[in-house]
């Protein structure tokens, strides 16, 4: 879990990034926080999220996104609008 913390760590910086033991499953909650230690994003995910390469890359892409929206960088109306466009997009193959 160590090692996680530190790829966590570094992908997430310059937040502090802390793992914390919770729930009777094995979860763990991921809070970060900023330079003068207020909690900026709080989560808590599975031993499987942050035990698996692809799901972890998932994770560090979501708390990245929620800091943005967090610190009224990225409005979640913004979020659903690029969503909804790359859902409407068609699909090109070898052009």
């Amino acid at each position: 879990m160590e090692s996680i913390s530190l790829l966590l760590g570094e992908a997430l910086s310059p937040y502090q990034v802390t793992l914390t033991p919770s729930g009777v499953s094995g979860e763990c909650l991921v809070t970060l926080k900023n330079a003068v230690g207020a909690i900026v994003v709080e989560r808590e995910f599975s031993q499987a999220q942050l035990c698996d390469k692809r799901q972890l890359t998932d994770v560090v892409d979501g708390l990245h996104r929620d800091v943005l929206i967090a610190e009224g960088r990225l409005q979640p109306c913004v979020i659903a609008a690029l969503r909804n466009a790359a859902q409407d997009k068609p699909v090109t193959l070898g052009h």
